[in-house]
């Protein structure tokens, strides 16, 4: 799953670009100022040399740069995002935990450091150590119907922050709770392959599918054992819900009772991206499914058309799909999406959306909107 990625566009494999991640991940083993300087410097050079780094317009930047700013002022005292019924929730803190990380500030570095240690402390502070579900990230009193959202949400984030955190009681309460966290997901991968909205072997379906693989993905880059099954198994799923035959996207789970969709298909794009398949059939034609719904196009990813509610998932994994792709896709989508977040932002440099809190909407769509800064290593070529 790790070794090499392949690159879509051109239709050749490359090896991963292993150095960034040692680059990122050692300046938490370092205790010379001379040698973090070092580091430090070497990752500013490299983000320079970042053909992409240059689509983040200066707008672009004052954008995320208020949108950041906002977040931080907006955190609870118990480090957590989300605002209503959705206050506290693990899945909107760990968002806007990423959202600080895909702008280069890691637990206890840069400017939101502070912000990024508090919302991991909070999430490790909420893991279930009951024996039936030991290592389950969840706030039962901020959860939805589908609290496995949350877990997913939250162990990607504990497994992207894994190996950057300095502090060494801190550093061992990450490692311990994301190995739990970690085995609650493969031991309740259900039979069809799949996951779905509780931590047990039921049914499944591709949302919260998605959510758990690439979180395992995120884990196994950071040196978590995956087994291979369990990436198969997940493959399999995924192409069940395909309608590879017909329009190419996909459905939200089987059996096949409701027809292909934007969302559905950016999460079954990237779930088989996040589980190893990187090229075949299945992830040219959900690309091109996706294609119909670029921003500014007949589809537009449906903000404009009252969809809201999936609008910012929707696009936070097409635009990772479009990113591991590369080529004409990237350079294509990442223009229209980012002029259409900037287009839709509200008065109060905060995004919105029905029927999410501005925590979660604007989490997301900093996270989009960095995409090119290839600071989290779950994106890094």
């Amino acid at each position: 799953m790790i070794g090499i990625i392949r690159n879509v566009a051109r239709g050749k494999v490359v090896p991963m670009d292993n150095r960034r991640r040692f680059l990122i991940r050692g300046i938490g083993t370092l205790t010379g100022l001379a040698g973090g300087a070092l580091i430090l410097k070497g990752l500013a050079q490299e983000n320079r040399d970042n053909p992409s780094r240059n689509m983040i317009t200066p707008a672009t930047q004052e954008a995320i740069d208020a949108g950041l700013a906002y977040l931080e002022s907006n955190q609870h005292a118990d480090g957590s995002f989300g605002t209503g019924q959705q206050r506290g929730s693990v899945a909107i803190t760990a968002i806007c935990g990423l959202a600080f990380m895909a702008g280069g500030h890691q637990p206890g570095r840069g400017r939101y450091g502070r912000v990024v240690t508090r919302a991991l402390e909070y999430i490790l502070n909420n893991e279930d150590r009951s024996q039936h579900q030991l290592g389950f990230l969840n706030n039962p009193a901020a959860s939805s119907h589908g609290p496995m959202y949350g877990h997913g949400f939250a162990t990607l984030f504990l497994a992207e922050a894994h190996g950057m955190v300095n502090q060494p009681v801190l550093r061992n309460q990450l490692k311990g709770t994301l190995d739990r966290a970690v085995a609650l997901i493969i031991r309740t991968q259900n039979s069809e392959g799949g996951w779905r909205y509780r931590p047990a072997k039921n049914d499944a379906d591709i949302s919260v599918t998605i959510c758990q693989i690439m979180a395992l993905r995120a884990a196994r880059n950071a040196g978590f054992a995956v087994p291979k099954e369990t990436a198969d198994k997940c493959i399999k799923y995924v192409k069940s819900c395909q309608d590879l035959r017909g329009s190419g996207g996909f459905r939200y789970q089987l059996p096949p009772v409701t027809p292909p969709g934007f969302a559905r298909t950016a999460a079954g794009v990237v779930a088989l991206y996040s589980a190893g398949l990187y090229e075949g059939d299945e992830v040219k034609k959900g690309l091109d499914y996706l294609k119909r719904f670029k921003p500014g196009s007949h589809g537009g990813g449906n903000f404009f058309g009252g969809d809201q509610q999936h609008y910012y998932y929707g696009h936070y994994y097409a635009a990772q799909a479009m990113w591991i792709a590369g080529g004409r896709y990237w350079s294509e989508w990442y223009p229209a999406i980012r002029n259409e977040l900037l287009s839709v932002r509200g008065q109060d440099v905060s995004w919105s959306g029905h029927p999410f809190c501005r925590h979660y909407c604007t989490g997301m769509a900093l996270i989009i909107l960095q995409i090119p800064n290839n600071y989290l290593p779950i994106l890094q070529r």
